[in-house]
């Protein structure tokens, strides 16, 4: 039978949450689903997880594979996927055992290409729901897709601004479903994040929103996104990392240009260049980074003086944030390095609290 949904699941070394990410596959109430394990040359005991559920589930297909990182491994599960509907997982997280059900029913109900619930971010002590402030909603032309989530996606305008922390909060290709065909025939796939460090799915996503022709909403938590994984490829000292974003921005910038998008995009993605500033600066304090203070603040300094930042920041309006992010952006416009340090630190003490 021909699966209604495709599930694709990047593996590499995860013996420790496979069960539990796998548990809450084979469990969905959804039955009619594959699901694609793509083994990326795991070097623990993941290859033979799977091989032990594939065994007793002939709706697991297993791939295995040299390593070549996420995108390679999202894309090949992509080759190989045969429902009318793809969805992505990631093996340190789960899912509720209703979601593709939900998500697949408002596909169909609604006849959308794209379909995305909220998430719950899990941190081993408590959880934490992810709240995007949005009605269930659906869209059903492909201008109302790109004048709202195509352009949030390629970065935040006006008071959007004001919030840093929510840039890629509707960036995550985890928690939607998409429909195959759209995907297959427009050629969406995945950039290697060797090349752009991460964002890659926002950047999936920008192609992908661009042909839809329509998207709902379901503003229900249905996706379980653990952050207490110290192996996750979004966590550890990226040194390379605003080099990678460089390209990136590049990119973006390119696409928007080759599809002839209006101005309003392109200060959209300016804006994102500023905000980026903030997960820069985290990236260079991480306790990953065992360069003295007087490095990581020089590292600061090197990017701030770079032509793409100040540029940037020359379009950038501060009236639309809060006090705190106001100082903290006024830093980073008039390249204070040292201060956006000291700024830098109190920000990650307060992510930690509000955890």
């Amino acid at each position: 039978m021909k699966p209604k949904v495709s599930i694709i699941v990047p593996i590499f070394n995860m013996e420790k949450y496979l069960d539990r990410c796998l548990n809450s596959l084979t469990t969905q109430t959804l039955r009619e689903i594959e699901i694609i394990a793509v083994n990326d040359g795991s070097t623990d005991s993941s290859r033979a997880i799977l091989n032990q559920y594939a065994q007793k589930d002939e709706r697991i297909k297993v791939i295995n594979k040299e390593n070549n990182g996420v995108s390679s491994a999202r894309n090949d599960g992509l080759l190989i996927a045969s429902g009318d509907y793809i969805g992505f997982v990631d093996p340190d997280d789960w899912v509720s055992g209703e979601m593709y059900k939900s998500l697949y029913e408002k596909a169909v109900q609604e006849n959308v290409d794209i379909v995305m619930s909220s998430y719950i971010r899990e941190f081993g002590t408590h959880s934490k729901v992810k709240d995007f402030n949005h009605p269930d909603k659906v869209y059903s032309s492909q201008k109302d897709v790109r004048n709202t989530i195509l352009r949030r996606l390629v970065g935040p305008l006006n008071e959007e601004v004001g919030n840093p922390e929510l840039l890629d909060a509707w960036g995550t290709v985890w928690c939607k479903l998409y429909r195959s065909k759209l995907l297959k025939e427009n050629t969406v796939f995945f950039k290697d994040l060797k090349e752009i460090g991460t964002n890659e799915d926002t950047l999936f996503n920008i192609n992908a929103f661009y042909y839809a022709d329509s998207f709902a909403f379901i503003n229900k938590p249905l996706y379980h996104y653990w952050r207490v994984n110290e192996q996750s490829v979004t966590t550890g000292y990226k040194p390379d990392l605003f080099k990678q974003w460089s390209n990136l921005y590049k990119m973006i910038d390119s696409f928007l240009k080759e599809k002839n998008m209006d101005p309003s995009y392109f200060q959209a993605l300016n804006n994102r260049i500023c905000l980026g500033t903030l997960g820069l600066g985290l990236n260079t304090i991480s306790k990953s980074n065992k360069s003295t203070i007087s490095n990581k603040v020089q590292k600061i300094k090197g990017y701030l003086d770079a032509d793409v930042i100040k540029h940037s920041f020359k379009q950038l309006e501060l009236s639309s944030f809060p006090i705190v992010w106001k100082v903290f952006y006024f830093c980073a416009k008039a390249r204070l390095a040292l201060g956006m340090y000291i700024l830098l630190v109190g920000v990650e003490g307060l992510r930690k609290i509000k955890r």
